[in-house]
């Protein structure tokens, strides 16, 4: 680390200009970085110490974005920034189904990727200090989340959650039955730093369910309220 205690990113990205200058006002302000110029060694490194974020170009040469994306959460719930290309929704809505906890379309302002950094760590915040053994799982229509682990579970088995579809999952367990809209949904996840109107949390929500639905004894747990937002159903 270049200062002691400094918080690690990892910026994986093949532009080595865009590099350096994100690596000098990242390390300005406050973190380390570990370069990457492609996939090569990223899962490995994120296994032996993992950092706070990871920062991803989907546009590369070789192994894409994506695919790197996918290896990451075979192994880890690591919050992941996608940088993608302008107008390139599809691009940004695949990285979300695999796991991507936000995006960012290029050119960007260093500030605005600074701003969803510190958004994304305001929602992931280490809890074992803080957290007791009576909150640390939260217990709603036979699943379990663990707020530690960031995982959810049910019949013996455990899912991995991004840390976007945590908070999400977390507000709607905390407040079953009760129908949580968009806006709200979006202020538990993502942080004020974010407009009103990001429809990324249906893609995300969609995520949740799907690794809901795949326990055993797993099922349609997230109910939507059409016009309105989503609630979780506890069976009667």
């Amino acid at each position: 680390m270049n200062s002691q205690g400094a918080k690690m990113l990892f910026l994986v990205d093949d532009d080595a200009k865009l590099r350096r200058l994100l690596v000098k006002f990242l390390r300005d302000n406050g973190f380390d970085v570990r370069e990457f110029s492609g996939g090569g060694g990223v899962v490995e490194a994120i296994s032996d110490g993992e950092p706070v974020a990871v920062i991803l170009d989907i546009m590369m040469p070789g192994e894409s974005g994506l695919q790197i994306l996918r290896r990451i959460r075979r192994e880890s719930a690591v919050p992941v920034i996608m940088l993608t290309a302008k107008g390139e929704d599809e691009d940004r809505i695949a990285g979300l189904e695999l796991g991507a906890d936000d995006y960012l379309p290029k050119p960007f302002n260093p500030r605005e990727l600074l701003a969803r950094i510190n958004a994304v760590l305001r929602r992931t915040v280490p809890r074992e200090e803080a957290t007791t053994a009576a909150t640390e799982t939260v217990e709603a229509g036979g699943f379990v989340l663990n707020r530690r682990r960031r995982t959810v579970s049910a019949g013996g088995a455990e899912q991995e959650l991004s840390s976007t579809e945590f908070k999400l999952l977390e507000a709607l367990m905390t407040h079953p039955g009760m129908m949580l809209s968009r806006d709200e949904l979006l202020n538990f996840a993502r942080g004020k730093d974010f407009g009103p109107f990001d429809r990324s949390i249906d893609v995300h929500i969609s995520k949740v369910r799907t690794k809901t639905e795949s326990l055993p004894g797993g099922r349609r747990c997230i109910k939507t309220v059409w016009g309105s937002g989503y609630m979780f159903e506890v069976e009667k």
